[in-house]
């Protein structure tokens, strides 16, 4: 395959974000295509024997297995890991696929984790029950405070795992502060960025280890394919992460790879469109509903930290009605344009109740922990005209008694 001059680290680094979106990682073959071509195989040939024993032997570069690696795979990942700064990255299946390979590839019986209690129900349960299960102890603070992650330090923690902004309550996490901590004691910090992605926020620039993503959100941001990518050091993710997901295989296809890659040349334009009508959308409700959750307006008792971190506040947000669950689904039943989806991260407006979709699986106890409480809904804000969104939740509102 002829290798365009894109693949050069020195060549790309010196272009800025919206360059590296567009053509970062690229590799065009003998017929010079300008599209990201897409290599569907799930193996490779070689010229001669020797030459598959030097690649199985890391000797001699190129494809073996695409449980290993694909060309089109390789773009993206070579893309995302030029969008956040790091110097590797490893696409996955999906996002969970992500955040578990990332925990488990460098965690063993007898570690600690201190976790932040805001997290989407999932990554909740890897902490609360799937890490426990191999003997790994798990502390759960609430993140925004970094005087609790010092406080649960044990010789033996490993890691600190949290989101910032949180899914769904919207915490923010001070990471300079949080990540200097985790330093200073010789732990790594593992960060899921999925609510900002690195058009928004690059953590690994604030001092984090390891970044994880659910690419199904934003960076493919149009609700097609699943996706889910890990960036650190090239260390981190060529012995540790590699060899765990080699073994285990959570593979990303090589169509869903190309589909985000797609996704990834809009992201910049679709996440700060979307942020400016999020901000317009959360100032209205503002004035109908008990309490708005979204790091972008003033009132959020985080607002100032999250724009010190952040070039916007992202698309997504949490607001809570009076009347608990029954309000909260009267107002989903009542929109018209609004899709009821437990999805984010889409081109289209989203709302869903987290209570009883997303966080169905934590207990209500960690529920009322996490501050997802009854009358909790989530928004996600798409690209269509905000004043139609405004005017359906406006007539939503009316019928839910809001």
């Amino acid at each position: 395959m002829k290798r365009k001059t894109g693949q050069d680290r020195s060549v790309t680094q010196k272009w800025r974000p919206a360059t590296r979106a567009i053509r970062g990682g690229t590799a065009r073959s003998e017929w010079g295509e300008t599209s990201e071509a897409l290599f569907l195989t799930s193996g490779y040939s070689y010229d001669r024997a020797g030459d598959a024993a030097a690649r199985f032997a890391g000797e001699q570069a190129g494809m073996t297995y695409s449980r290993l690696q694909n060309p089109t795979v390789e773009m993206l990942e070579e893309r995302i890991a030029l969008l956040e700064g790091a110097e590797a990255c490893r696409t996955m299946a999906t996002g969970m696929a992500a955040m578990t390979a990332a925990l488990l590839c460098q965690l063993q019986t007898g570690d600690h984790v201190v976790a932040g209690r805001a997290a989407f129900g999932s990554c909740r349960w890897l902490t609360d029950t799937l890490l426990p299960r191999f003997g790994i102890a798990t502390t759960i603070i609430d993140a925004r405070d970094p005087q609790q992650f010092v406080d649960a330090v044990r010789p033996e923690t490993k890691l600190f795992f949290f989101e910032t902004p949180a899914n769904p309550t919207m915490d923010v996490v001070d990471l300079r502060a949080v990540c200097a901590i985790a330093r200073e004691r010789g732990i790594r910090t593992v960060v899921d960025n999925a609510f900002a992605t690195p058009a928004l926020q690059r953590p690994l620039d604030l001092g984090a280890d390891i970044t994880a993503y659910s690419a199904t959100k934003m960076m493919d941001g149009q609700g097609r394919v699943l996706a889910g990518a890990v960036c650190g050091s090239a260390q981190f993710i060529n012995e540790e992460l590699l060899a765990f997901t080699r073994n285990t295989g959570p593979t990303l296809a090589p169509f869903n790879a190309w589909v985000v890659l797609k996704g990834l040349e809009t992201l910049d334009l679709r996440i700060r469109r979307q942020s400016e009508s999020a901000l317009i959308v959360a100032k209205f409700l503002e004035q109908r509903v008990a309490t708005v959750n979204y790091p972008g307006l003033p009132s959020h008792p985080q607002h100032a930290l999250a724009m010190s971190q952040m070039d916007a506040a992202g698309p997504i947000f949490s607001l809570e009605v009076a009347g608990g669950r029954e309000q909260a689904h009267a107002l989903l039943d009542a929109l018209e344009l609004i899709d009821i989806s437990n999805n984010i991260g889409d081109s289209r407006s989203l709302m869903t109740h987290p209570a009883s979709t997303t966080h169905a699986g934590v207990s209500a106890e960690v529920r009322e922990q996490m501050g997802v409480r009854e009358g909790l809904l989530r928004l996600n804000v798409g690209l269509e005209d905000v004043d139609d969104l405004l005017d359906d939740l406006a007539q939503a509102l009316d019928r839910a008694g809001l």
